[in-house]
């Protein structure tokens, strides 16, 4: 059904902005909305044309608002709702007291290592030094 939606709320935002650039701009932008007979405003008058098309932008707005709120009743529909707490780490503790061990302890660099299952390998020993020539 989201699928369907989003299609016909596709269909509306071309027919959107298709229906804007047709209508007549104040300036006459582009030569196509002169008081002429011909062009692009010659199939209606320009009065019957104005009431059209902007009926036409009233109805494929309220369209794409309906659709929008649909759209978005449906996305958080399917979500559980979760509190912000649950993901919270633990309080740090008053003065004076001990913090409690972690089971797997460490900072964050390591537990990322024991997640990937590389324990941290011992230094290796350095090379001897080279002995000193003889003279």
């Amino acid at each position: 059904m989201q699928t369907v939606l989003i299609i016909v709320h596709l269909i509306i935002v071309l027919a959107l902005i298709g229906v804007v650039l047709l209508q007549r701009s104040e300036g006459g932008g582009m030569g196509l909305g002169g008081s002429g007979g011909g062009g692009v405003s010659g199939f209606m008058t320009g009065r019957g044309q104005a009431n059209a098309l902007t009926r036409a932008t009233a109805v494929l707005a309220g369209l794409f608002f309906v659709t929008s709120i649909a759209l978005t009743v449906m996305a958080t529909s399917t979500r559980a709702p979760r509190s912000i707490l649950d993901g919270a780490t633990p309080a740090a503790p008053a003065p004076g007291q001990q913090a409690p061990a972690s089971p797997q302890g460490g900072n964050v660099l390591e537990q990322l290592q024991r997640l990937q299952g590389d324990q941290p390998a011992a230094p290796a020993p350095s090379a001897p030094a080279p002995a000193a020539p003889q003279q």
